[in-house]
This record gives C-alpha cells, structure tokens and sequence, in this order.
C-alpha cells in the first residue's frame, strides 16, 4: 500500500520563514536552513520551499538560501516562487530542488508546464494552485494569492496535468492557517477531475485533521502543513503515530 506523505512547507520571505492566515499577516518564523534540517532529521517525507514574494515582487527566487537548505536536507526538496521560464526551472534544478512548483508562470505563460514537462519529466513538474470560492465556484488566484485571475479552478488543474504536470497542490485561501482542518470539498473536487498525485494544503490544526484528510479522501497523497510544525503544535513522529493507529499507511 502506497504511504502517505507528511511535507512541512518553508514560507520565505527576505531570507526568513515566515506564516500568517488566509495568506496574510506575516509573521517571522526561524531560520529557513536550521527548520529545514530539522525536519529532514525527524521524520518528514519531503520538504516545500517557497520563496512567497518573488512572483509579486517581479524577481527570481533566492538561489543562495535554497543551496544551503538543499545541501542540508535528506529528503526530496520541491522548490516554487517566481517560476516563470524554463531558465527559472534549470536555475532550482542545479541549485538542489527535486520538483519545482509553478503557479502564477503558468498563469501567465500556458506553454509553461507543457516545455518543462518535456525538457525535465512530468515527475519534476508541480502545479501549485491558490483557490479561494467566489460566487460559490473554486477561482484561481496569482501573484500570492493577491489577484484573482477569473480561472476555474477545476478547469485550471485539469488542464495542467493534460500538459504535463505531475503533481498537484492545493493551496485553500480560505482555510489557510485557520487551523480548522483541510478543504475537503476543494479537494475531493481536485481528486475526481485528475489521477495524478494531490497534495492538500491550508488548514492543518492537530494530527485529526490529518487523520480526516486521509480517510474522508483516501485519493489525496500526502498532506502539506506549516505553521502547526513550526511551532510545535504537532510533531511529525507524532503526528504519523497517529495515522498509524487509524490504518493510515504511513513512512516511519
């Protein structure tokens, strides 16, 4: 049986991890390189690191910091913010990172996906999607989660994996840091438009909302959380010690 997968996301901002609610608020968090080993030494299955500002800030994602945090870790790295071309893609690639996540690039540039697919595998290409509800649909949002770009949500992903992306992750705008557990609705919508792997982010508060996500959408592939790992609230051995008790299938 396939495992479940347990991420910590790094949020950085000016060389520092930093979290906030409904992707606002930010609030320093610790030393990206120092968090990053820390995971890598208990128990996390892979790691996200996403420079947050480099798409609205218009610049290229801080290759120093992601060095040092690739050259730290054990684990499968996925690396996103200002992926715009394929020379963004080369650029984390050599710098360390095992996947590189795309958004607001994808946005703006829809052969995106579909040339780093070809150059790199679709194993390397994740197609990370910011989504909040307006007028009761599941809207696409860039730059942030700043702009709404008036994208189906559904449609987007769909889309994304029929020109290559080989993962998914689903950032809820609406449950994000609430800590009132993941977007079931969201996802479950996500599970049933692609078969390719789905990660949940956006709404971890305790390992039951881990446990809820597994069992209520076995099709999601791991679950994605920040702040409730930064600041203790949960450990990952923890929190895997309880999916184990509830039949959910997870790396020790």
């Amino acid at each position: 049986m396939i495992t479940k997968r347990i991420i910590p996301c790094l949020d950085v901002k000016d060389g520092r991890v930093v979290k906030g609610v409904n992707f606002l608020g930010l609030h320093d968090v610790s030393d990206p390189v120092k968090l990053a080993q820390y995971y890598s030494d208990n128990g996390a299955d892979e790691l996200v690191f996403y420079d947050i500002t480099a798409s609205h800030e218009e610049r290229a994602l801080f290759t120093d910091i992601l060095t040092r945090v690739a050259e730290t870790i054990f684990i499968p790295l996925t690396v996103g913010g200002g992926i715009n071309t394929l020379a963004d893609f080369d650029r984390v690639l050599k710098c360390g990172a095992d996947k590189v996540s795309v958004n607001s690039g994808a946005i703006r540039d829809r052969a995106l996906i579909g040339a780093a697919a070809k150059r790199y595998g679709d194993q390397c290409v994740v197609l990370s999607v910011d989504a909040k509800r307006v007028d009761g649909r599941f809207r696409v949002f860039a730059r942030g989660g700043r702009e709404d770009t008036g994208l189906d949500a559904i449609e987007w992903i769909r889309r994304g994996v029929g020109d290559g992306a080989g993962e998914i992750v689903l950032n809820s705008i609406d449950t994000d840091g609430v800590k009132r557990g993941f977007d079931l609705e969201m996802l479950d919508a996500v599970c049933q438009a692609v078969n390719v792997p789905v990660v949940a982010s956006g709404g971890a508060g305790g390992a039951a909302d881990f446990v809820a996500l597994f069992q209520t959408l076995p099709k999601v592939d791991a679950g994605l959380a920040a702040s409730i790992f930064h600041f203790g609230e949960v450990t990952i051995p923890a929190l895997k010690a309880a999916l184990a008790e509830n039949g959910i299938p997870v790396r020790r």
